[in-house]
């Protein structure tokens, strides 16, 4: 299949959760079980190892990474003597945590698969925990359908997550205390499971999408206004680089692991756009 991207990174397993940060890429090789940064000449580096499997990253205010552990469903924090718990979700987790999005106050907002999806148990409904930087959760959101990749506004003032099993994305506004209020379909998206997201500086939204196999940039009320295809499967992207106005997407053949294993196809692909990256992540 042709595409429109070039490789930067490849000879990856599972790559999920680009953040630009500090003049790099960061992301999580998920089944390679570590977070990784690559740089604008391809230069990669492995950061931290993660035994049960790494997925949303950010940052707290001071400066130190926060990382999702997924199939412990553990808030892990890297500081200079390791890694640190932050938050155990297993008591507010449907299931295994995935993407999440940290806002300026270090306030981490997660989403959870909801059901056991490698076992092909029936969809069911997951929660948004937010955790606070002192290490409190709660529940903020529930009856998410896959609540995935996930983006703040530049005001703060409003949340936005894709529901990959409910081909939607959907806006929150954010309270004074965290809360999310005010639920409303920001787009419709018939027939596509939108998995990561990014913002840019219109308020568009990129939308990785494994099925039907591309990235497109869409607008509210869900008009599609460019589509990019790539090698394989895109899940996740984000813009970076010089003026926030290189798209990377994160890309596989396959999320199952021992395929990803096999195969060793995950690749950072990178597209130049016209719009610069804004908001959170």
């Amino acid at each position: 299949m042709s595409h429109d991207t070039k490789i930067l990174l490849d000879d990856l397993l599972f790559p999920e959760g680009p953040r630009w940060y500090e003049e790099k890429l960061w992301f999580s090789d998920m089944q390679g079980l570590h977070v990784m940064t690559v740089d604008l000449n391809g230069n990669s580096e492995k950061i931290v190892a993660i035994k049960a499997s790494p997925s949303g990253l950010g940052w707290l205010p001071d400066g130190r990474l926060l990382v999702v552990s997924m199939t412990d469903r553990r808030l892990l924090r890297l500081d200079s003597i390791g890694l640190v718990e932050i938050a155990d979700l297993r008591e507010l987790a449907s299931f295994h945590c995935n993407d999440m999005v940290v806002d300026k106050l270090g306030r981490a907002y997660i989403g959870n698969f909801g059901f056991d999806l490698a076992a092909n148990a029936p969809v069911e409904p997951a929660e948004i925990v937010l955790v606070t930087p002192d290490g409190r959760p709660r529940v903020v959101a529930e009856d998410l359908y896959f609540p995935n990749g996930t983006v703040i506004t530049p005001d703060d003032r409003t949340l936005i997550v894709a529901e990959t099993w409910g081909h939607c994305l959907t806006a929150f506004d954010i309270d004074s205390d965290g809360s999310l209020i005010n639920r409303r379909t920001w787009a419709k998206l018939n027939d596509v499971y939108p998995d990561g997201i990014c913002l840019d500086g219109e308020r568009a939204i990129w939308v990785a999408a494994p099925y039907p196999g591309e990235v497109m940039r869409v607008q509210e009320g869900g008009n599609i206004t460019h589509r990019i295809n790539v090698t394989t499967r895109p899940y996740a992207c984000m813009l970076g680089g010089t003026k926030r106005r290189t798209l990377f997407v994160c890309t596989a053949g396959s999320s199952n692991p021992d395929e990803a294993l096999a195969h060793q196809n995950g690749k950072i692909e990178i597209v130049d756009v016209e719009v610069s990256g804004a908001g959170r992540p």
